[in-house]
């Protein structure tokens, strides 16, 4: 019977001794209960901080440049508060996908005494990598980045510097779909600005000069069609690839499925949590997933 790619990719082995713990590091310890996962990569902090600066630089053309100066005080208010939720969501959702562990798989417990300890059944499979050398549950690929082997990952982000895996997809999601959001509203206030501003006299609709108001106002445009439609392509992807129940790679790799398959409803259960409630759209509720049990994964 000829072997998948997938199985031809990774380093299957059958007994302790082929699995070379020997060149093996004993496991670190643990880390304490509730420290910041957070990876020291320079690519990924330069892109953490300029998704930071660009949701600012939004906030300041709208509250600076189209509300203030607009005399409706309903409509200032209305889109202000409107406006301001969103990027708070945003950023919030930002900080949680960046910070959250995405699912790593303990490094370094390739060990004789760790694989032992499995009690492993005649014939059974174990899976290495022998990048992070650790024991690797099914559906986990190494990460180069973060130099870790991850349950279920989707892709690394560098937006969000982190991997979007198991534990942190409900953030990245979330992300995604509050910057398409603003990105959109933005892009609304801006067009009614300008018709405004047209109907009127451009000294009286900006407290900056005509020329720094349109420079502004076109810049905003810009960022927000921009990433309007990044965002929205990758929001959809992420909603299809959870819908599916196979990640990024997966698909990438065109691995040969070998898990149990679910209904489109309970893989969001799986991801967002159980049951459904006003918690999916919150960053800040961690999903309770109940009967929507993670997958039980095979080593």
């Amino acid at each position: 019977m000829k072997k998948s790619s997938a199985h031809r990719c990774r380093d299957i082995e059958r007994q302790a001794g082929y699995l070379q713990p020997e060149h093996c590091a004993p496991p670190p310890l643990r880390p304490r209960s509730g420290a910041m996962w957070f990876i020291r990569d320079c690519c990924g902090i330069v892109c953490g901080v300029i998704t930071w600066f660009l949701v600012f630089y939004a906030e300041f053309v709208v509250v600076f440049v189209i509300l203030l100066p607009v005399k409706n005080l309903l409509y200032s208010l209305v889109n202000g508060a409107l406006f301001n939720a969103l990027a708070f969501l945003a950023l919030a959702s930002h900080a949680r996908a960046m910070c959250t562990d995405p699912g790593a798989v303990p490094k370094g417990n390739a060990t004789k005494e760790f694989i032992e300890s499995l009690q492993l059944k005649p014939g059974q499979v174990v899976y290495k990598c022998p990048k992070c050398c650790s024991i690797k549950p099914d559906r986990a690929h190494h990460c180069s980045v973060c130099k870790r082997c991850i349950k279920k990952m989707d892709h690394h982000c560098p937006w969000v510097n982190n991997c979007v895996g198991e534990n942190n997809q409900k953030y990245f999601v979330l992300f995604t779909m509050y910057i398409a959001l603003i990105s959109l509203h933005a892009l609304v206030m801006v067009a009614f600005h300008f018709i405004f501003c047209f109907e009127s006299d451009w000294t009286k609709c900006s407290s900056f000069s005509p020329p720094a108001t349109v420079i502004l106002l076109i810049i905003l445009c810009f960022e927000g069609l921009l990433f309007l439609i990044f965002t929205s392509v990758m929001f959809g992807t992420q909603v299809h690839s959870i819908c599916t129940d196979e990640t990024g790679i997966e698909q990438l790799k065109k691995e040969e499925r070998r898990w149990a398959k679910r209904t489109k409803w309970m893989n969001m259960k799986v991801v967002f949590g159980h049951p459904f409630s006003i918690a999916w759209l919150s960053p800040f509720a961690t999903p309770d997933h109940g009967k929507a049990d993670y997958y039980q994964y095979v080593v």
